[in-house]
């Protein structure tokens, strides 16, 4: 069972739901791909997470641009055109019948290798393109109780190491910076940047507010956040002060409020840090004003009013 933000309630219909592995769909457990993909050889790939509310895949763009961006810097192509790939997810949807609570999982990798061997001239076939559509909501205690984070030793590396910004399928930094916030009893993981200021978290972005303004890091250190970006800019069109600036771990412990956003759950409070408490040790008036907000905007993006 997921834990964090990420933490869910099973769903029975997903038992049931059909993946589409590179344009053909098939049931949950005949759904493969080769031993010999470079995903799954290297973890030579990247992957976007996709919400659907209300019919409508939030942010869709901003996905799919970030998603071409990291397989341009991998020096791969998909194979299909952005038309093309958008309407793989729309025929995934629509055989799930899926409409609202809807959590997609888009993951494309090089492709499939003649030899399990990193050198990329040795893959022998166009890029491998999943999409996972779940019935999938964040559970309410998430958003209204919050989460509690460990700051692990496992820092956001420079760009000339791995760049931040792809969002690749090699994860394995936040993976341990994930197992040890776990063996330390928390929820998530809090990571610094390599001159020890607030970068992120393992699978989230991180925010602190103090005295009114809303803090977060600079951004060199993380990846594009989309849900991250959509909060600053929420911030910004409603007259709350934010600031992307270095901040350090000593300036977090006396914040009056903190919270992490993401595409699963999109803005929840964090009530605890390395075992202090963050503020009251709930969720603050300004982190429950930016979820209202962020429910709001995803409306906005799905064209629907609540009026």
């Amino acid at each position: 069972m997921a834990k964090g933000t990420h933490d869910y309630d099973d769903d029975t219909r997903n038992a049931n739901i059909k993946i589409n592995v590179n344009g053909e769909l098939f049931p949950r457990e005949k759904a493969t791909v080769s031993v010999f993909d470079s995903g799954f050889v290297l973890g030579d790939g990247v992957w976007e997470g996709i919400r659907v509310h209300e019919g409508t895949m939030v942010f869709l763009d901003a996905h799919i641009d970030r998603l071409l961006e990291g397989a341009k810097a991998l020096d791969f192509d998909l194979g299909i055109s952005r038309e093309e790939l958008v309407n793989r997810l729309n025929a995934t949807l629509k055989a799930n019948k899926m409409t609202t609570n809807v959590h997609i999982r888009l993951m494309v990798s090089r492709g499939v290798k003649a030899t399990p061997y990193q050198d990329p001239r040795v893959t022998i076939t166009p890029a491998t393109i999943v999409i996972i559509a779940e019935y999938k909501s964040p559970k309410p205690a998430t958003l209204s109780r919050g989460i509690e984070l460990f700051t692990v030793h496992v820092r956001r590396g420079n760009p000339d190491v791995q760049d931040p910004l792809i969002n690749s399928h090699s994860k394995l930094n936040c993976i341990i910076a994930c197992i040890q916030a776990t063996k330390a009893g928390a929820d998530e993981a809090l990571m610094l940047d390599p001159q020890g200021f607030v970068a992120t978290c393992n699978s989230t972005h991180f925010f602190v507010v103090k005295n009114g303004e809303v803090w977060t890091s600079s951004g060199n250190y993380c990846l594009h956040g989309i849900t991250r970006r959509n909060v600053v800019d929420l911030c910004k069109s409603h007259g709350i002060p934010v600031h992307e600036k270095n901040f350090s771990l000593t300036e977090t412990y006396s914040a009056d409020e903190a919270f992490v956003t993401g595409t699963f759950a999109g803005v929840a409070p964090v009530r605890k840090i390395d075992g202090r408490q963050i503020g009251t040790g709930k969720r603050g008036t300004i982190t429950k004003k930016l979820q209202q907000l962020y429910v709001q905007l995803l409306d906005i993006e799905a064209g629907i009013s609540r009026v």
